[in-house]
């Protein structure tokens, strides 16, 4: 039975990976403009809806261009497969910081950021990351959207996860989707050439790098 489970685990994680590719190519006709950096991925694309007042006072309208974050679940799989959850979420944790590094240098000296306004993205799991990376979270509007987005990042956290769903049945309830926010100004001030602080809760790494999407 457990290696059924295993084999079945297996195939939904590489089908999901299919659909991922498929949903990378398809993202391409809706962005100006797209970067990697490291396991993460930059989308720029307009804002679409209503405006987001941020922590500093940065505000994003409709129509102002933003970086959508997306990371590598691929290369996350692989290495939680490689070297198991432990040691994986460590190693992502660094390597998404390095991610972040590269971004914050991108606004601040690439032509194509010199217009976008902040660096957004949408988790279940937003601890690690505002935590740990400094992003500011702000609820999503309770709508039709909100809805889909849940049911979409719960299916990924269980695919990815190592539990699989007895994960999200464990914490259902803390499993709401948040924006999450880094505008031009924190994203220097974190991540300038002279700060050396550490993530605090790298063991929230791989739980975190399974459920970021733009």
């Amino acid at each position: 039975m457990d290696l059924l489970q295993k084999s079945l685990k297996t195939f939904m994680q590489s089908t999901w990976m299919i659909w991922e590719r498929f949903f990378s190519f398809i993202s391409r006709f809706r962005s100006s403009h797209i970067s990697r950096f490291g396991i993460c991925t930059v989308m720029i694309k307009k804002h679409r809806g209503e405006r987001i007042v941020c922590e500093d006072s940065t505000v994003i309208q409709d129509g102002d261009l933003v970086g959508e974050l997306h990371l590598d679940n691929e290369t996350i799989l692989k290495l939680i497969r490689a070297e198991g959850p432990d040691r994986a979420a460590l190693k992502i944790a660094r390597l998404g910081r390095k991610s972040m590094q590269q971004i914050s240098r991108a606004y601040e000296s690439q032509s194509e950021f010199s217009e976008v306004n902040a660096l957004v993205g949408i988790t279940l799991l937003h601890r690690g990351l505002t935590h740990g990376l400094g992003f500011e979270h702000q609820a999503m509007k309770p709508d039709l959207f909100q809805k889909l987005t849940t049911s979409y990042l719960r299916m990924l956290l269980s695919v990815m996860h190592p539990e699989g769903k007895s994960r999200i049945d464990r914490r259902t309830e803390l499993l709401v989707p948040m924006k999450l926010i880094h505008t031009r100004s924190s994203l220097r001030k974190r991540f300038s050439m002279g700060d050396r602080r550490q993530p605090h809760e790298e063991g929230n790494a791989v739980l975190v790098s399974a459920a970021v999407e733009g």
